[in-house]
């Protein structure tokens, strides 16, 4: 039974890999059912069984990908070793890694712009991460990183907004842009806009003081 359990978790996640490749290359109208199966290896019937229709994968993958995006947030604001503002650097360059990397978290982002799943976007893994944002801008607040006056609201709005400018950017533009370099420079200018003097002063002298690594992501399905 458990041997049977095992290779039925191993099709279905196999099976939401190749669905991630495939929506993420064609996009959730013009992808084709035939082409995730031949990706995944599993059978018509092993993909009935786990999944009712097209849109039924497609929404595994959006879940799988915000279960992505709650590890990554999870993982950054847990770091007792860091400030706010450093943990919210750590946390948004590794977004930006998963965005270059991880096919399911791609494919999200691919398919929360199409027709068929604008009614995802406000549930989707933006609003993780503007969640965890406005959580340490209120930390960086209370430790005097961010000044007394600063609005975390207005923070987060502003900053998830610039993040998605430079997402949009690079498809528009092609590659050879490096997004993380981006993420952090929209960080940067809106962190600096609210920032305490002596946390710029800090910050010059030192820079960040966690990064993303890629080996870290886990990003095994």
């Amino acid at each position: 039974m458990a041997r049977q359990q095992e290779r039925a978790r191993r099709t279905r996640a196999a099976i939401i890999r190749s669905a991630a490749v495939e929506f993420g290359k064609s996009g959730y109208a013009a992808a084709s059912l035939n082409r995730i199966l031949e990706g995944s290896r599993a059978t018509k019937g092993a993909m009935y069984f786990h999944f009712d229709s097209k849109e039924d994968l497609a929404r595994a993958v959006l879940d799988t990908a915000l279960d992505r995006y709650r590890f990554s947030a999870d993982r950054w604001l847990a770091r007792s070793d860091l400030g706010p503002l450093d943990v919210m650097h750590g946390m948004l360059d590794e977004i930006a890694l998963r965005l270059e990397h991880d096919i399911i978290v791609q494919a999200e982002f691919r398919l929360i712009i199409e027709p068929d799943f604008y009614r995802d976007v406000p549930n989707g893994g933006g609003r993780i991460i503007a969640r965890a944002t406005r959580a340490l801008a209120v930390r960086a607040i209370e430790q005097g990183q961010l000044r007394a006056d600063a609005d975390p609201d207005r923070f987060a709005r502003t900053l998830a907004a610039a993040l998605a400018g430079q997402r949009y950017f690079i498809d528009l533009f092609g590659n050879g842009v490096d997004l993380r370099s981006r993420f952090q420079e929209a960080l940067e200018v809106v962190i600096e806009s609210m920032s305490t003097p002596e946390w710029v002063e800090r910050f010059r002298r030192d820079g960040w003081r966690a990064d993303a690594r890629l080996e870290e992501l886990g990003l095994a399905l």
